[in-house]
C-alpha cells in the first residue's frame, strides 16, 4: 500500500524511490508490526482479563503449571493483527506470493480463534472436533499448495531442492500439492504442539521465519541466487516483507509472553504462525530446510506420537509426558531452563539451516 504510495511520489521527488528495496521495506515492516504489538497488547491483555477470557490448566501435569489458570488467552490474534497490517503496508500489493502466505495463514487463525471461542467463551471444554479442525487445516492446506502449483511459471517452483546437494532438483509434478499440504498442516499441528510453555513456541517461530525471510529474499534476486546455486524464484523476494512483520509481531508478543506469561497465544496464534511457517518453507522451496531449522517443532510432534504409539501397542509410555516439554519438566527442570534449552537448539539448527546457503 505505501510502497504503490511511494512509487507515485517518486515521479515527483526520486527519494521516494528508495522504498522500492526489499531491504528496506523488510525493515520497516519488522519495526511496524513490533510498534502494533507493543500499542495495541495492553490493552489486548486488560480486554481478555476483562471477559475472563483465561487458560485451563490441566490437573494431570506438571503443578507449577495450575498457577497459570486464568492467564488471558487467544493473544495470538494480537500477532495476525500485528502481521496482516505491515505487510499490506510495505509489501507489493500485486505479488501473488504475499496474498497466498497472508491468507493462508489468516484462514488458519480463523480455525484456531473457532477452536478458541467455543473452549473459553462458550465453556464448551472440546472445543472445536478434531475432525473438523482437521477438516479445514486440510481444505486450507489444500488450496494454498493447489494455487501455489497452478499458478507456477518456471519448473522451480514445483521442484524439490534438497540443502547442502546443488545439484539435486526432483521435478515433482502433482507430487508438489501433496509434499506442501502436509508441510503446510504438519507445520501448523507442530508450532500448536509446541506452544505449551512461557515463550517456548514464539521464539523459535521468530527465529525460523527470519531465516526463512533470508532465503526468500535471496532467491527473489537473481545474482544472489546464481552465486549460491539455489533456484532463482522471481517475486519471491516480496516474503521477505511477511517474514519481517512475522518477525517484529512476534518479539512483540514475546515482551507479553516471556515467564511469567501475561498472556497466552491459544489456537489461533499457534495454528496460524505454524501455517505462515509451512507456506513460506513451500513458497522459497526450503522445506527440507524448514524440517531442520524447525527441528524443536519435530521433536515436540515426534514425542506425541510416539507416545501414543507406543501405549496403543505395549501400554507403555516412552516419555514421561508429551509433548516433550512436559517430559523434563516432570524430571525437574525448571519451566525456565525448558524454555532457553529450547531457544538454544533452535539458534543452533537455524545457523546449520542457513550455512546450506553456501555448503553446497
Amino acid at each position: 500500500m505505501l510502497m504503490e504510495l511511494a512509487q507515485y511520489l517518486a515521479q515527483f521527488e526520486p527519494d521516494f524511490g528508495v522504498f522500492r528495496y526489499i531491504t528496506l521495506r523488510t525493515i520497516l515492516a519488522v519495526l511496524t508490526s513490533l510498534l502494533i504489538s507493543f500499542m495495541v497488547g495492553p490493552a489486548m491483555i486488560r480486554r481478555l482479563s476483562q471477559y475472563k477470557i483465561g487458560q485451563t490448566v490441566r490437573d494431570d501435569g506438571p503443578q507449577s503449571h495450575l498457577s497459570k489458570a486464568g492467564t488471558p488467552t487467544m493473544g495470538g490474534a494480537l500477532i495476525l493483527v500485528a502481521v496482516a497490517v505491515s505487510t499490506l503496508l510495505w509489501s507489493d500489493l500485486s505479488s501473488r506470493y504475499m496474498w497466498v502466505v497472508l491468507l493462508t495463514t489468516l484462514a488458519f487463525g480463523a480455525v484456531g480463534l473457532w477452536d478458541d471461542y467455543k473452549k473459553l467463551v462458550l465453556r464448551d471444554a472440546r472445543g472445536l472436533a478434531a475432525r473438523w479442525k482437521y477438516l479445514w487445516q486440510s481444505l486450507f492446506g489444500i488450496a494454498a499448495a493447489w494455487f501455489l502449483y497452478s499458478s507456477a511459471t518456471l519448473p522451480a517452483e514445483t521442484q524439490l531442492f534438497l540443502p547442502f546437494f546443488k545439484r539435486f532438483a526432483w521435478d515433482m509434478g502433482p507430487w508438489f500439492v501433496v509434499l506442501s499440504y502436509f508441510v503446510i498442516v504438519g507445520s501448523s499441528n507442530a508450532v500448536n504442539l509446541t506452544d505449551g510453555l512461557d515463550g517456548l513456541a514464539i521464539l523459535p517461530t521468530v527465529l525460523v521465519a527470519g531465516a526463512l525471510g533470508i532465503f526468500a529474499y535471496v532467491s527473489g534476486h537473481a545474482q544472489f541466487a546464481q552465486y549460491l546455486l539455489i533456484p532463482h524464484l522471481p517475486g519471491v523476494g516480496e516474503l521477505a516483507i511477511f517474514a519481517g512483520a512475522l518477525v517484529g509481531a512476534g518479539l512483540g508478543f514475546l515482551w507479553f509472553n516471556a515467564y511469567p506469561a501475561q498472556v497466552f497465544m491459544g489456537d489461533v496464534g499457534a495454528l496460524a504462525l505454524g501455517a505462515a511457517l509451512g507456506t513460506l518453507a513451500v513458497a522459497v522451496r526450503q522445506e527440507v530446510t524448514l524440517f531442520i531449522m524447525g527441528g524443536v517443532f519435530v521433536m515436540e510432534t515426534v514425542s506425541v506420537v510416539l507416545q501414543v504409539a507406543s501405549f496403543k501397542l505395549t501400554g507403555r509410555r516412552i516419555f514421561r509426558m508429551a509433548p516433550l516439554h512436559h517430559h523434563f519438566e516432570l524430571k525437574g527442570w525448571p519451566e525456565p531452563r525448558v524454555i532457553v534449552r529450547f531457544w538454544i537448539i533452535t539458534v543452533i539448527l537455524v545457523l546449520v539451516g542457513l550455512a546450506s546457503l553456501k555448503i553446497r
